[in-house]
């Protein structure tokens, strides 16, 4: 059985944390091929105490060091697992087969990546909740970008990690760079809708223009063949509202969840659109506002 190193990144991640790590220790893996460590950017609520309750090995990166890439990179080099696992401190599988059906993949030796699916919580605004389901559906289909990942609910083999990293100057989206530079080396990035997580998301509305701007920041990078003007933006806004709306009136939620959509599409593609045309070098104050997740 390989072991596993599963790297969670917390910056004041106390309200689902507990749950998570005790999710961990009910998964059907071998106890002692599994090892949990926390990548911590500064928190001031109970996120350590409850680290030390469940004997979690804890990394500190402070502020003005930190970026998505950095961090994880942080917790693999810390990693003593042949596979290195990653989950956000606000995700919670919803099974304890998750684990071993995460890393099931690896029995084939060019996979490089695994990833898989993710559920909006009940708090979840219900755009998110239509996001996941576009995203991580529930079956394999076709038509999926080859290169996608998503590092909220991930797997990867280590020896391969330690040949490319992850891109530490990136906004965001650093996974999505890792697997694109992987599946150009022919080796396989495998979705695994079976190995699925709730994701719980509490965002305040500029912190989802904040992060689909920075993410957008990222993706020049990766595909600076996309560009995004106003008249996408606003395009995708309208198109991503009516269904939106036409989801909600098939599940009798329409009324509860007509403004928060137009609200949550607004900030949506709003922040994409800014990200696009954000200048690309940014300033100290900038970085901090992007790469810090608060």
């Amino acid at each position: 059985m390989l072991t596993c190193s599963i790297i969670i990144r917390t910056l004041n991640e106390g309200r689902y944390l507990k749950q998570l790590l005790q999710s961990i220790q009910m998964q059907e893996y071998e106890a002692n091929c599994v090892e949990t460590i926390i990548v911590d950017s500064g928190s001031t609520d109970n996120t350590l105490d409850i680290a030390k309750e469940f004997n979690c090995k804890v990394v500190h990166l402070a502020r003005e060091s930190f970026s998505f890439g950095r961090s994880l990179n942080v917790g693999c080099e810390a990693a003593t697992g042949q596979l290195l696992v990653f989950i956000s401190g606000h995700c919670v599988p919803v099974d304890n087969l998750w684990l071993k059906k995460l890393v099931h993949p690896f029995n084939d030796v060019v996979t490089a990546i695994s990833y898989g699916r993710q559920v909006g919580g009940p708090e979840s605004k219900f755009s998110e909740h239509c996001l996941f389901q576009k995203y991580f559906p529930p079956h394999l289909q076709t038509g999926q970008s080859h290169y996608f990942c998503n590092n909220a609910n991930s797997a990867l083999r280590k020896e391969y990690w330690q040949e490319q990293k992850f891109d530490e100057s990136l906004t965001g989206l650093e996974d999505m760079l890792l697997a694109k530079q992987f599946t150009q080396r022919n080796l396989n990035v495998q979705y695994v809708p079976e190995a699925a997580v709730y994701h719980f998301h509490h965002e305040r509305w500029r912190q989802v223009k904040r992060r689909y701007e920075r993410e957008a920041i990222a993706l020049r990078e990766i595909m600076p063949e996309i560009q995004v003007h106003w008249h996408d933006a606003f395009r995708y806004f309208c198109a991503g509202v009516l269904g939106d709306w036409s989801r909600a009136i098939q599940q009798k939620v329409y009324l509860r969840n007509f403004l928060q959509v137009i609200a949550f599409r607004f900030c949506q593609y709003y922040g994409t659109w800014r990200g696009f045309h954000a200048h690309r070098n940014l300033s100290k104050r900038e970085k901090d506002r992007y790469f810090y997740p608060n």
